[in-house]
């Protein structure tokens, strides 16, 4: 009998919490993540930065330009976290020490085969301390994350099998070939997506509004700082959000994004052409592959 509920995806629920960007100019692009999203700034150590703001968490640090070292779920509850744990164990998932300083030590992570570590804790007591900015009380929940690899068939195989993230919509080009998944660990239609690309690299992350109207007054909050819309606004296909995108000052996309389709766990993964119109059903899109 086929494995099914929690012990086919042992994740679900789960929602991204936190990740973490590294720059070799942290301080700038906190500068930046504070003043764009509303969010407070305090020094955690000589080399990391902690953004938070409403429902919405980062930390930056001193690296390579652009690196995702890795993104964080909390599972909200203790046992579930150990369920999680000795789960991935039975699959013979290696489990690493956790890198977040958010989560309390019950948190552990694992290496995806990109090598990019993915967190899985319990958020501490430490309370979010929005900023003093207009942006501030606007909403924008941390919703998911996106990469691009080169090995996307792979990345697709341990994100759904080993970790049990459940597929909503795959994109496949003429010849049949997946060039984009998008994955949810709960009923919002992806928490993390990868797309096909001729280099591994983090894509986008993404802040979720609530309606039409949010979407409007980001752009105007990001007008007063004249930061320019990069992509959008938009509706995609997968997932029937409304979106647009900004770059931040090393050339990161963010995007916010309102109405994410929701899925319930056993709702089946749906196809779609890779096209323009698949990625924006209103216009152009940023094809990656």
């Amino acid at each position: 009998m086929a494995a099914t509920g929690a012990q086919a995806h042992p994740i679900w629920p789960a929602r991204v919490h936190h990740f973490r960007r590294d720059s070799a100019d942290p301080a700038r692009l906190a500068e930046f993540y504070a003043a764009a999203l509303g969010m407070a700034q305090r020094r955690l150590d000589r080399d990391q930065w902690l953004l938070t703001g409403r429902d919405r968490r980062l930390i930056i640090g001193a690296g390579p330009k652009g690196a995702l070292p890795y993104f964080a779920f909390d599972l909200g509850d203790g046992g579930r976290l150990a369920a999680l744990r000795r789960a991935l164990e039975l699959r013979q998932v290696p489990i690493l020490p956790s890198p977040s300083p958010l989560f309390d030590g019950r948190a552990f992570a694992v290496a995806d085969p990109d090598g990019r570590r993915i967190a899985f804790g319990l958020a501490d007591a430490v309370a979010d301390a929005p900023g003093d900015g207009p942006a501030h009380s606007l909403p924008g929940r941390l919703q998911h994350v996106v990469v691009a690899s080169t090995a996307l068939g792979a990345m697709v195989d341990f994100y759904e099998n080993a970790l049990g993230f459940v597929v909503s919509d795959r994109v496949r080009d003429d010849a049949g070939d997946v060039t984009a998944a998008f994955l949810r660990s709960d009923p919002e239609h992806h928490s993390f997506a990868v797309f096909r690309a001729p280099q591994s690299r983090p894509d986008h992350h993404s802040y979720e509004a609530t309606s039409w109207n949010d979407i409007r007054d980001w752009a105007d909050h990001l007008s007063t700082l004249r930061v320019p819309l990069w992509w959008g606004p938009g509706r995609h296909g997968p997932g029937n959000n409304l979106f647009f995108m900004i770059e931040d000052p090393d050339g990161h996309k963010v995007e916010l994004s309102a109405e994410l389709e929701i899925m319930p766990i056993d709702m089946a993964a749906r196809e779609w052409k890779h096209e323009q119109r698949t990625l924006n059903l209103w216009g152009s899109a940023w094809m990656r592959s």
